[in-house]
Parts: structure tokens; sequence; C-alpha cells
């Protein structure tokens, strides 16, 4: 029963997280493009009250005309939308699905004796020591060097230097499904902690300021649009290392590290792209393609990289008793008539026959059975059982 609340709560968890982070996503990416596209206003009467940018927009069969405003309104409104829960709850809702997913079975989701042998607690509490730490290295690098004359751009390139080594670290700590997602996670824990302790009190600080007629300190809009442009750069990469969970060519390689980075860089560049896109779209000049070209390398580099190494020659199809051998040490141990995780038993050879297509996604294609790799199986035990699935799966 306990298993079978548990996938209930990660399934409710899971799709509570894709919704919210879609919402996130969704009124952040919104907003970097509205900025964009916003155009010097026409009318003088919107110039004489301040407002320096506008749009005009048709949507579901409705017009739209926003303004932006260069300082306070004139009349500055009572109730104000405020773009915070999306992000609060994503990082509520993702680090519930973690809890439940891989602290609460740390010992099968974070811990790969074959990558470091540590205890299920131990590596639970160094997963959250991760999380935490990235945020005060970020934060710090950001309140020691953001202000300076320049400061950006030192600062995006220390912050790429941290992910980089974050991502190294974890990858030579846990495994590598678990590596992958914590670098997203952590990222992720710092894009939420700039709107909750920066980006929100900014501005309350300022609509504060305006209320009580008092000059607005200008290093709170500076400080926020530093932090939302960082955000706006993770967020691709942040998907990225989230959706790796699903492909074992990823995060089991030998240097996943390097495979993490790669495609992480990938994304950002992609995200760069866009953003670019954006301003010369209004400014009518062409397209930004040298940096979607920048994104898709990293991504050509992978595929060479990652593919598989031709055999010479037609191969010969396992003899069933071997295929039979491998799962009986690495998968009936959670398997079996007694132990059926995910209602998948294989102690039989009628039963590993009919699951034969499973197995070889799971523990050939994806490689991510046995989970953690517990058991211990290896490269030539998985190219074997492909070899086999791919010979018609015989029971000879």
């Amino acid at each position: 029963m306990d298993v079978y609340l548990l996938d209930w709560a990660n399934l409710l968890l899971r799709w509570l997280h894709v919704i919210t982070a879609i919402a996130w996503v969704g009124s952040s990416f919104y907003f970097v493009w509205l900025d964009n596209h916003l155009l010097p206003p026409e009318s003088e009467a919107l110039r004489r009250q301040g407002v320096g940018g506008e749009l005009w927009a048709v949507h579901g069969g409705g017009f739209y005309n926003p303004h932006k405003y260069l300082g306070a309104p004139p009349k500055l409104p009572e109730h104000l939308h405020w773009f915070y829960w999306e992000s609060y709850s994503t990082w509520l809702s993702g680090f519930g699905l973690f809890t439940v997913l891989y602290l609460w079975n740390a010992g099968t989701f974070l811990v790969d004796k074959s990558v470091f042998g540590w205890s299920a607690p131990a590596a639970a509490a160094a997963a959250l020591g991760v999380l935490a730490g990235f945020w005060l290295v970020y934060d710090l690098i950001c309140r020691t060097l953001g202000q300076r004359p320049g400061g950006d751009r030192l600062v995006g390139g220390l912050v790429a230097v941290v992910v980089a080594l974050a991502a190294w670290g974890v990858c030579q700590l846990f495994s590598g499904r678990a590596a992958f997602l914590l670098t997203g996670a952590m990222m992720a824990t710092a894009m939420s902690a700039n709107v909750f302790f920066w980006i929100i009190p900014g501005q309350r600080q300022v609509i504060a300021s305006m209320r009580a007629g008092t000059p607005v300190d200008p290093r709170h809009g500076q400080r926020g649009k530093q932090r939302s442009l960082h955000n706006t750069y993770f967020t691709m990469p942040v998907l990225v290392a989230m959706l790796s969970n699903h492909y074992g060519q990823l995060y089991s390689h030998r240097h996943n590290w390097a495979v993490l980075l790669l495609i992480m860089a990938a994304a950002a560049l992609i995200r760069q792209f866009f953003v670019a896109r954006h301003k010369t779209s209004v400014a009518g000049r062409p397209a930004p393609w040298g940096w979607a070209l920048a994104g898709v390398l990293p991504l050509v580099v992978l595929i060479v990289w990652l593919a598989p190494a031709p055999t010479a020659g037609a191969a010969a199809v396992p003899r069933f008793a071997q295929v039979q051998a491998i799962v009986s040490q690495r998968c009936v141990l959670c398997h079996n008539a007694q132990v059926q995780q995910k209602g998948v038993a294989l102690h039989t050879p009628e039963l590993i026959a009919q699951h034969a297509a499973a197995i070889h996604q799971q523990a050939v294609v994806q490689k991510a059975m046995p989970m953690g790799n517990a058991t211990q199986i290896t490269d030539d035990e998985r190219a074997l059982l492909g070899r086999w699935f791919a010979g018609g799966a015989p029971m000879q």
C-alpha cells in the first residue's frame, strides 16, 4: 500500500509541477517578449503620462494595448497583479516531488555504488546541501560583483563556471540520473529564490516609496532586472536537465558531466537566439541566426559523440540461456513472484519473453534499469540483451 500511495503522490506532484512550471515559464517568457517588442507611443497624451513603450496585439478575437511606464504612473492603482505565486508553486511542487521520489528512496535513486559508495542518508543530506549551497554561492557573486561597472559580464562568467563545477561534482557523487536532475534543481532553486529574496521585495520597496512620495532607490530596479535576466537564461538549461531522466544515453555516459554541460549550453544559446530575435524583429534587422547556429553546434557534437560504435559484421544472436542468466542476476531481485516492481515479474522464461520489449527499452535503450544500477549490470550484458531483442527475442 505504501508503494501504491507513493506512486499516486509521484503522479499528482509531477502533474502539479508541470502545470505551475508552464504558468511560470509562460509568464516569464511573455514579459521578456513584451519588453523587447514595445514601441515608443505615438500619442502625445501617453508620452505626457510617462509611458515609454506600448504594443498593439490581437489574440483570441480581442485587441490588447499594454503600456509600460518609464517610472511611476501618474496615479498608482490600489490593486496590482503580482507575478510570484507561479514561481513559488513551481518550486514547492518540485521539491515535494524530489522528496517523494529521490529523498524518500535515496538508496535507489541517489546512490550508485559504482559512482560513489555512501549511505542513503548521507546522499540525501548532500543533495539538499547542493540546492542550498549553489544558491548561497550564486547570491554572493551577484551581491558582491553585480553592482560594479561592467559587473554583469563578470557575474555571468563566474556563474557559468560555478554551474560547470557543480555539474561535474554531482556527477562524481550521485547516480547519473540524479546528478542531472540535481543540477537542474539547484538552478531552479536559485531562480525561485531570486523572486522570493530580491525581485518581489525590491518591487514592494519601490511601490512603498512611490506611495510615500519619497525618492525611489534605483538599486532595487537594477537588482531585479539582473536576477530576472539570469532567470531567463537559466530556464531552458533547467528544463533540459529535468527532462534528461528519460534518456539514459545521456546520464549513463562515462563523461556524463560533459554531456550535461554541452546540452545546457545549447539550451542557453538557443534562448539567447530568441531574446535577440525579439530585438532584431522590432528593429527591422535580419534574424541573428549566428546564435541559433551556436546553439545547434553543441547538439551536433553530442549526436556524433554519443553515436554507438559500428559493429564488425553481423553479431550472432545470443542464446536464451544467456539472456535468462543476466535477467536472473540483475533484474529478478525486484521483479519476481513476491516483489513485482511496477507490476512486472521476470522470474520465468515466459515472463521474460512477455516483457522483452520493456527489458530492451529500460535496460538497453534508456539504461534506466536496474535503478541506480543496484545490481551492477555491465555494458557488455546490456549489449547482449540488445542483440537478443534485435534478433527477434528467440526462446532458444
